[in-house]
């Protein structure tokens, strides 16, 4: 489940996305709870281009799957069925386009959305993650990632880069409404330049060089993460862990 102040965000902003739909469509109802898996199998494209794009609700990205994409979702709106696909080398899953009235959503007390995606290690990829609001968990470390773009929701948001890095990775990760935290491996390279809107900045294991966050392995390993944090509202949180 969703911790009580994210969920409280996100349920704001899922009345927010069915008020833009002004009275579209019948009405909905949290019903049924429902959890499903979907399955993508391994293709000959390399690299393949991730798309996740989620309303509000919470979402867990991962490694360590045997296929390309092995998901798992709970949600209780059977509109909001979540849209796999995978068409040439790109990966997409999405939460699909909803118009309905806001006031159908006569239970949203108890609404739940939840992904649970995990995506194969020796696949390069690129990804771009982006959504309404709620909790994002991404644990990225173990996997073969070029390029990362995490744009802003409303929730708290946490990338897990920790993990044997063979490759660069260059990655962006847009300000919203909430607190992000990254964890960083120590044995890597690691760069973080940060602009942020409203909001500190706490760093732990890294050292301030003009602009810029830098550990201990960064200019020493032959792989470097570069990453930028950018806007938003709330603290972020850089920690180096072993």
């Amino acid at each position: 489940m969703i911790a009580k102040n994210s969920k409280g965000i996100a349920l704001l902003a899922m009345v927010a996305i069915l008020l833009a739909a002004g009275g579209c469509g019948g009405g909905v109802r949290v019903g049924e709870l429902r959890t499903e898996s979907e399955t993508v199998e391994l293709g000959g494209a390399t690299p393949v281009h991730v798309e996740i794009e989620m309303a509000a609700g919470e979402l867990v990205v991962s490694g360590g799957a045997a296929e390309l994409l092995e998901a798992d979702f709970t949600y209780n709106v059977a509109e909001l069925k979540p849209e796999v696909d995978f068409s040439g080398s790109t990966l997409s899953v999405r939460t699909p386009d909803v118009q309905v009235r806001a006031d159908s959503l006569w239970d949203i007390g108890d609404y739940r959305y939840e992904w649970d995606l995990r995506l194969n290690d020796d696949v390069t990829m690129d990804m771009q993650v982006s959504g309404g609001a709620g909790s994002y968990n991404l644990q990225l470390g173990s996997l073969s990632l070029t390029r990362l773009n995490v744009g802003g929701g409303a929730g708290e948001v946490t990338v897990d880069l920790t993990g044997d890095w063979q490759n660069d990775l260059e990655a962006t990760i847009e300000g919203g409404l909430g607190k992000r935290t990254l964890i960083l491996p120590a044995d890597v390279g690691v760069r973080v330049r940060v602009e942020v809107g409203l909001g500190g900045v706490d760093a732990t294991g890294l050292t301030k060089e003009g602009d810029y966050y830098v550990n201990d392995a960064y200019g020493q390993s032959d792989v470097t993460l570069n990453i930028q944090v950018e806007g938003g509202v709330g603290g972020t949180d850089l920690i180096v862990r072993e």
